[in-house]
C-alpha cells in the first residue's frame, strides 16, 4: 500500500506532516512528507457543525448526485450525538484521506475538533489511511478498494466484519444457486 505518486498541482495539504498526490485507491490522497511518529495528532478534519437532520439532508443529497456523477462527495463526519462535521471545502484536506481495512491512522474526537492521528509510525511517502467506520445500512453500495490482505471488500467499521462476512457469504450462495438454475435450463 505503499504508493509513490504524483503531486497534484494546485492541491495543498493543510498540515506539516503531509501532501496532496494520486493514490492508487481513489483519485487523491494524502501522503506523508516526513517520518510521523505512532501517536503524533497528524491533521484536523475542519468543516461546517450541522444538526442530524442537515446532515442526513446533505448525505443523501450527495449520494444522490454520486451516483449519477461517480463521484465520492460526502465528506460528512459525525462529531457527537447531536451535530456532524461538513468537511466538503478545499480547505479541509483531510476529506482526502482514504479508506483502508488495515488503516495507519485512526480518527479521534477532542474537545469538538476532529483529528487524524497515527495509529502506528508511518515512513515517509507512505499514504493515510483510516477506517471509515461505515455501518452496514448501504454496505452494497461502498465497495473498498483499498488492497490490503485484510480487506473484506466493502467499506465497514471492524466491528461489523463478522456480520458483513456472513451477507457477502448469503449473497454469493445466492448467486451461484441462480447460475446453478440457470444452467439447468
Amino acid at each position: 500500500m505503499n504508493k509513490k505518486s504524483a503531486l497534484l498541482p494546485g492541491e495543498k495539504c493543510h498540515s506539516k506532516w503531509c501532501e496532496v498526490r494520486r493514490s492508487g485507491i481513489h483519485g487523491r490522497g494524502l501522503f506523508a512528507k516526513r517520518f510521523i511518529p505512532e501517536g503524533t495528532p497528524i491533521i484536523k478534519y475542519i468543516g461546517e457543525i450541522i444538526d442530524k437532520e442537515e446532515s442526513n439532508r446533505r448525505g443523501w443529497a450527495r449520494i444522490a448526485h454520486a451516483k449519477i456523477t461517480g463521484d465520492a462527495a460526502v465528506y460528512i463526519f459525525t462529531l457527537d450525538d447531536e451535530h456532524d462535521i461538513d468537511g466538503d471545502f478545499p480547505e479541509n484536506s483531510a476529506r482526502l484521506i482514504n479508506h483502508s481495512c488495515t488503516p495507519n491512522c485512526e480518527a479521534y474526537v477532542d474537545e469538538g475538533t476532529i483529528w487524524i492521528s497515527a495509529l502506528r509510525d508511518i515512513e515517509k511517502e507512505e499514504e493515510l489511511y483510516y477506517n471509515y467506520g461505515f455501518d452496514l445500512e448501504t454496505w452494497q453500495d461502498h465497495p473498498c478498494y483499498c488492497g490490503s490482505e485484510n480487506c473484506v471488500g466493502y467499506i465497514a467499521g471492524e466491528e461489523y466484519w463478522p456480520d458483513l462476512k456472513r451477507r457477502i457469504a448469503r449473497k454469493k450462495a445466492r448467486l451461484a444457486r441462480k447460475a446453478k438454475l440457470a444452467a439447468e435450463k
